[in-house]
């Protein structure tokens, strides 16, 4: 059966709907697959009731070719106010029901993203709200396949991450009593880099362990970018992640960035990504009509680009810089000029005179003229982001994709047309132009007609540049010439 016919009038349940992958998946799984109806989980939030908060979604750009191929799409959506954190997700007595008695697909994808929540935060919504959807997963009367998203890196203290599950030295059960007693935590984090990632470990084992027998698996994308083609080339609606510190180096604001160039980059385009996740619930669907894989681990699908078509951050910053020469962002600041270093002090020094002098510089300015200071608390804010990708950024793994590519050979040629995820010959350069393009339209709201004002206006910065390099050179020299007198 094709991965349409698979979905074709069931009824799919979407957490994290309101996320950056989430939405791409439900606007494919509407343009692409006839289901019969998509159930997202949705919160209210700031006062939003969560049926609002879904409305204004689906009126975003990203669904404007759903909108124009089949204008109805909406009345397939069915909006579950609840919390993903909370008991039974805090839903209706109806709406649980209603998904007990008609769910037939379950996308987990909700979590709580950032790398410096609190550990508590992040146990309660990536573990304890796990646990919640896999608890109601058991109840669904018409189940066929549960796919849990998690993340490529979930066990980057290991320098080679296989599609298995590895143990982590406590348990979910052990951490929420942990917290719950308000004990010592720090030397639980010790070996992990942030809570998001530690998180993820631990609701993998206890996924592993697939005491509901439920049929389910395990998806790790590595790092997401914008969409590579579909609905839109370049499409994103955040500058999480690296794509914060694409768009930041852009603007001329980040100058000082730990990186080793000669690392791998290990990015997946977010349609790409959902593509793949969605082929996981089909090979999961199907690998499960046989009651003896119940019996079985769950599977996991490591689902990378560094594997087939490998591409260096030296490289990848190369082509953004070529693309930014053509088309810079007229909201710039400063020339692009930015030093990449894997040697902590060096970045540390770099900051100090690249960083804090110009700030404070600019601080004091204000402070002369009556206003607020803003530009030393703004680059503490931005270099603790940095820090907080610091170890992505200097480091590489080998991944296993076996399963992966072994899903990718299952697909019959229109199955690949359609729910292409494969990275056999892919364009970097052209992906890197799309996501420069991307950061222009999506994230500085700036269009192609602005382009001849944004090339003058970075020919006047790269001249000032240019100055003030020439002038702090002329500074040092004349004090190193005092010193030799």
């Amino acid at each position: 059966m094709s991965i349409a016919d698979t979905f074709r009038n069931g009824t799919v349940f979407v957490t994290g709907s309101t996320g950056f992958l989430g939405k791409i998946l439900t606007e494919k799984l509407l343009r692409s697959c006839d289901v019969k109806c998509i159930a997202i989980l949705v919160r209210g939030k700031y006062g939003v009731p969560a049926s609002e908060r879904a409305a204004n979604i689906f009126k975003q750009s990203i669904f404007d070719r759903l909108r124009f191929e089949s204008p109805d799409f909406v009345t397939k959506i069915k909006t579950i106010d609840g919390h993903i954190d909370k008991q039974s997700l805090d839903i209706s007595t109806d709406d649980c029901d209603w998904l007990i008695k008609n769910v037939n697909f379950v996308f987990h994808c909700a979590a709580t993203v950032k790398f410096n929540e609190t550990l508590d935060m992040a146990t309660k919504i990536n573990i304890q709200g796990t646990e919640n959807v896999l608890e109601l997963g058991a109840k669904m009367n018409y189940l066929k396949g549960f796919v849990y998203v998690s993340t490529a890196y979930s066990h980057c203290p290991r320098s080679e991450i296989k599609e298995e599950f590895y143990h982590v030295s406590i348990s979910a059960k052990e951490l929420k009593k942990i917290i719950e007693l308000d004990e010592e935590t720090r030397n639980v984090l010790k070996d992990w880099p942030n809570t998001y990632i530690f998180t993820k470990a631990l609701s993998e084992n206890m996924i592993s362990t697939n005491e509901n027998k439920l049929p389910i698996s395990v998806f790790r994308p590595s790092i997401i970018g914008c969409t590579q083609s579909e609905p839109e080339p370049g499409w994103m609606d955040n500058v999480q992640g690296f794509v914060y510190l694409i768009n930041s180096c852009m603007l001329g604001i980040l100058r000082a960035i730990p990186m080793s160039l000669d690392k791998k980059a290990d990015i997946v385009p977010i349609d790409y990504a959902a593509n793949a996740l969605i082929s996981v619930m089909w090979d999961t669907v199907n690998r499960y009509q046989d009651d003896n894989e119940k019996k079985k681990k769950p599977k996991i699908y490591n689902y990378v680009s560094s594997f087939d078509s490998p591409v260096h951050w030296r490289m990848f910053l190369k082509y953004i810089y070529e693309t930014y020469h053509q088309a810079p962002p007229f909201q710039s600041i400063w020339y692009l000029f930015c030093i990449f270093s894997d040697n902590c002090w060096f970045i540390s020094i770099m900051r100090f005179f690249l960083h804090r002098i110009p700030a404070a510089l600019v601080d004091l300015s204000l402070i002369i003229r009556g206003k607020n200071t803003k530009m030393l608390k703004m680059y503490k804010k931005q270099e603790r982001i940095v820090d907080s990708l610091e170890l992505f950024l200097t480091s590489e793994w080998k991944f296993d994709n076996s399963n992966t590519r072994k899903l990718w050979a299952l697909l019959s040629q229109e199955d690949r047309k359609t729910f292409w995820f494969g990275f056999e010959e892919f364009d970097w350069k052209s992906y890197t132009q799309t996501m420069v393009y991307g950061i222009r339209k999506n994230i500085l709201q700036e269009d192609l007609n602005n382009i001849t004002r944004a090339l003058s206006k970075n020919r006047k910065l790269f001249w000032l540049h240019q100055l003030c390099t020439f002038l702090i050179i002329y500074i040092v020299f004349q004090i190193c010439w005092m010193f030799v007198l």
